[in-house]
């Protein structure tokens, strides 16, 4: 049995015992009642008397079910009240142990890969003879993998200062075209790149943005494009300034993502799908970081549907 359909239970036995106690406490003040008019009948007094001590006993009665109706309502409304509390903090942990554990699985994933990769690549080349062309292609394999592992201990650091409230944003003003071509550049000459970048870039637009954080989540972005898309599928970069917006979309032909999915991908360390059978690497902590960056640069981000398939990150921004 689920904890949560074991909580409900406890719920509902808690509700059936309270209804059964409030019964027989009513069923007891009426039978206690009914005795002392059936005593008040008994003894020699006037018709009127007797009226008026029943009138008297039957009034304290009706006081009684009141007071117990108020008592229970109250207590019903504290434990209902209660209950949603402490069922939006069990599921609550429910959700973090969830994501903890699949980030657990994700990271140890995502190290013991390029760490094993490189381990390999240097035992070939210290056991081996190897031509200079082998060689080149195995140390840059080793620095592709080296480069993903500071990759992913920058985002787990940067994602733990985030949480803490530590990182400050140093802003300066940054030729966006120029600067936006240029994290291309470098993402695309990378060994392990498999998608064309196509970019729209209109020219003379400046923003105030802090340029390492900026890199970080257009890098995120990017890989997040990359990562999703077929092999020779196009990536869409576009820039442009609308009346007092800079609009950065990134639109690419993968998978999309569904409707239902597209707030939660934000969120620290969600991912889509199961970690044990999930076929694409990451930690959940992409998204997560470039959301924070945007809503720092006064920005905000929005998922939409590409045609005919695959999905586009807008990105608004206030000119300035």
């Amino acid at each position: 049995m689920k904890p949560i359909h074991f909580f409900y239970l406890l719920v509902i036995y808690i509700l059936l015992q309270f209804t059964w106690w409030s019964y027989l406490l009513v069923e007891l003040n009426t039978e206690v009642i009914d005795h002392k008019i059936e005593n008040v009948q008994l003894r020699d007094l006037s018709p009127e008397q007797k009226m008026a001590e029943q009138k008297i006993l039957q009034g304290k009665l009706r006081e009684r079910w009141w007071m117990v109706i108020g008592e229970g309502s109250v207590f019903l409304v504290l434990l209902v009240l209660g209950s949603i509390q402490t069922l939006r903090s069990f599921r609550k942990e429910m959700v973090l142990a969830r994501q903890q554990k699949n980030f657990l699985l994700s990271v140890t994933h995502e190290f013991k890969s390029p760490l094993s990769s490189i381990k390999l690549y240097l035992q070939t080349l210290l056991k081996h003879d190897l031509d200079k062309t082998k060689k080149e292609n195995f140390i840059n394999s080793a620095i592709l993998d080296t480069d993903r592992l500071n990759n992913l201990v920058e985002n787990a650091l940067l994602a733990n200062v985030i949480d803490h409230k530590g990182y400050s944003f140093h802003y300066e003003e940054v030729n966006m075209p120029a600067f936006v071509r240029l994290i291309v550049q470098r993402f695309q000459s990378a060994p392990a790149s498999k998608n064309k970048i196509e970019t729209s870039l209109q020219e003379g637009i400046v923003f105030n943005a802090d340029m390492a954080a900026f890199s970080l989540m257009l890098n995120n972005l990017l890989e997040n494009a990359s990562k999703y898309s077929p092999q020779d599928s196009i990536i869409h970069i576009k820039l442009q300034k609308i009346d007092n917006r800079i609009k950065l979309t990134i639109a690419d032909e993968g998978s999309g993502i569904h409707d239902s999915e597209k707030r939660k991908v934000f969120q620290k360390f969600y991912r889509i799908g199961k970690e044990e059978t999930r076929n694409t690497k990451g930690t959940g902590l992409g998204l997560y970081i470039v959301k924070y960056i945007v809503e720092h640069h006064h920005g905000k981000i929005t998922i939409h549907d590409n045609s005919p398939r695959g999905c586009v990150f807008e990105i608004s921004f206030p000119a300035a």
